[in-house]
């Protein structure tokens, strides 16, 4: 396939749309250009070309957004002395799944093997204290996701941190991080 074919074909794809789709695939652009669906793509996967995904993001609308995020930042970077910095977050919903049969170990020449099926015990949750500056973390499994929780993980992270020392947690606005009203 010559360069201007190429060229063609990569303006398409990213400079236009079908006039029945959203985005192109293989089968759309090949019929479009005329060419073959395999050669199409290779040719995307050559240039890291995939129509079909997309990434989304949210702009902030609050006002202070960037001193916040340059509170957060320094914080991280230059921790008040005597002071704790732990970037706290949460799993939730991790599926408790166990194999119906023993799993057999490694051995050279074998992989481990597991039988393919298991059984649901149900969801945990875990919360997570990271201490940026140390790696050690903090964390604990709850069977619910609930205010009530996170309020018992931070008594844990209350009763391991040294008394002497201020804690600063860094957390995003999840609903059990705050009472109700």
């Amino acid at each position: 396939m010559d360069d201007a074919k190429i060229k063609d074909l990569i303006t398409a794809t990213l400079e236009s749309t079908p006039k029945d789709a959203t985005h192109w695939s293989t089968r759309s652009m090949a019929e479009h250009l005329g060419m073959s669906q395999s050669t199409v793509s290779r040719v995307w996967r050559a240039f890291g070309l995939a129509p079909h995904k997309q990434d989304a993001w949210k702009l902030s609308q609050d006002p202070l957004f960037t001193e916040k995020v340059r509170d957060v930042v320094g914080l991280y970077l230059n921790p008040p002395e005597r002071a704790l910095v732990l970037c706290v977050d949460e799993k939730t919903q991790i599926q408790a799944l166990d194999r119906t049969q023993p799993i057999f170990p490694m051995l050279p020449g074998t992989p481990q093997r597991a039988t393919h099926d298991y059984v649901r015990n149900g969801t945990s949750s875990l919360y997570a204290a990271l201490d940026i500056a140390s790696g050690k973390v903090i964390g604990s499994l709850h069977a619910r996701h609930r205010a009530t929780e996170f309020l018992a993980f931070l008594r844990k992270i209350d009763a391991e941190v040294p008394a002497d020392l201020d804690v600063h947690l860094v957390m995003d606005n999840a609903s059990t991080h705050k009472p109700r009203p």
